[in-house]
């Protein structure tokens, strides 16, 4: 009989049993990061907080947050690994570097301890979603240092899964490998799969949907939680579309997919990860229950090299549901609403790129989904450019009504008015995973 889950005792404990490890692990990984995290002691020590301030989950709010860019400032302070680094370099194992958007990329060190919690975790979330040890599954994620290339691999390969290690880059060499190896499953972005459309229709001379692949393992940005784009990938390629794939780069790689019988994100990163919501603005801590809104601050259980307490993501989350799924797991469910640092406000109204792509998806084929919003000026805005790819049938008699379309989706859907530039289909950049640039700053910080 096939196994239902991968970790049945950290994806189905009850509740109270959960909150009874969360205590146990977090009091022990706090005294560890006192004893051996140098960033932290004086952190805590400026803070006027310590250790004897802190009797479990519900004290935590007495420590103060750590951010991304305090790690940037620990690893200029002590290359390369930062003072945050609280095991000795020898033990480290794998050292991954994360993205770089300012220019300035953090260096992230696991031990063996590490890597063995990183890919149980990540074997939960990818059995979640359905992958099985019969599947040959295609990796089209940067193995070039991100954590997504090489870990998401260990992660894929200790399902049992048989894994083909392609990258990114030469998409005709891998619709070619799919076709001649027998290839059932992929793992990349979810935008990877429109870009690779065409490339299956040029190079093979068949519809993607020929192709043979049965599951798709997505994640590393949004997309999937809009159900018109999956469906529009799903009909295209005849495969079930499933978001298998999130965590933060900086925490833990993978850590939350949905299941096959509900599509919500469920947190499957217990004995990992303490998983807390707050207000983004007032800082102050929310509850985890249905309905709620807030940003994800996570903190380390169980972390040997470079321990996080109370680190804010930026992520901004909905929780869906807190009792257990009808699959059995019983982590809250959560759909991301968007970045904190891409909430656009506009006369009053707070505004998404994920809400745009979704308005956007929804006008398939008159658009061709892809967009980017143009930032001139700092906030605060009173409409916001939107530059606008036209589907590929447009004629240019058609295009001022379907600007004006456009706008009026947008106002409609979202309630903002938006200033819209049409352009050709493929005119918008887009990365080797066929992945844009949603937000585009044009002016100096």
């Amino acid at each position: 009989m096939e196994r239902k889950y991968w970790n049945p005792e950290m994806e189905t404990l009850p509740p109270g049993e959960q909150r009874r490890l969360e205590q146990e692990k977090l009091l022990r990984q706090l005294e560890y990061v006192a004893a051996k995290s140098e960033m932290y002691r004086r952190k805590w020590s400026e803070a006027g907080t310590g250790l004897n301030d802190i009797n479990g989950v519900q004290d935590l709010a007495k420590m103060p947050f750590t951010t991304k860019a305090e790690l940037r400032e620990s690893q200029e302070r002590r290359p390369p690994f930062g003072d945050f680094l609280a095991c000795a370099p020898e033990d480290i194992s794998r050292v991954h570097r994360t993205s770089g958007a300012t220019g300035r990329f953090i260096y992230t060190a696991l031990t063996k301890a590490d890597l063995d919690l990183t890919h149980d975790c990540g074997a939960r979330s990818f059995w979640s979603a359905g992958l099985r040890p019969h599947h040959r599954v295609i990796h089209c994620l940067n193995y070039q240092l991100w954590m997504g290339g090489v870990t998401d691999h260990v992660n894929l390969e200790t399902t049992g899964a048989t894994v083909f290690p392609f990258g990114v880059g030469n998409s005709r060499q891998l619709v070619r490998v799919i076709r001649e190896a027998g290839i059932n499953a992929i793992s990349s972005t979810p935008s990877y799969p429109k870009y690779l459309e065409q490339v299956v229709r040029d190079e093979l001379g068949i519809e993607p949907r020929e192709l043979g692949l049965a599951l798709g393992l997505f994640g590393g940005e949004p997309g999937l939680d809009n159900p018109v784009y999956r469906k529009r990938i799903e009909d295209t390629w005849g495969m079930t579309a499933q978001n298998a794939n999130y965590g933060v780069s900086d925490v833990l790689c993978n850590f939350a997919a949905v299941c096959e019988d509900n599509y919500q994100l469920h947190f499957l990163g217990t004995g990992a990860l303490l998983f807390q919501l707050i207000d983004p603005e007032s800082g102050e801590d929310l509850p985890m229950e249905e309905g709620v809104m807030g940003e994800m601050v996570l903190t380390h259980l169980a972390k040997e090299a470079q321990p996080l307490v109370r680190y804010r993501t930026s992520d901004l989350l909905e929780v869906l549901g807190v009792g257990p799924c009808a699959c059995g797991r019983t982590g809250p469910r959560f759909r991301v609403i968007g970045r904190a640092d891409n909430m656009l406000h506009v006369k009053g109204i707070n505004v998404f790129p994920n809400g745009v792509a979704r308005v956007l998806e929804s006008m398939v084929p008159d658009v061709t989904g892809e967009f980017q919003i143009v930032l001139s000026h700092p906030s605060p805005y009173t409409h916001l450019d939107i530059t606008v790819e036209q589907g590929e049938k447009i004629r240019p008699e058609e295009t001022e009504g379907l600007k004006r379309k456009v706008i009026a989706r947008l106002k409609e859907e979202l309630n903002f008015k938006a200033s819209v530039t049409l352009v050709p289909p493929g005119s918008i950049e887009r990365t080797e995973m066929g992945k844009a640039i949603r937000v585009l700053r044009t002016y100096s910080s």
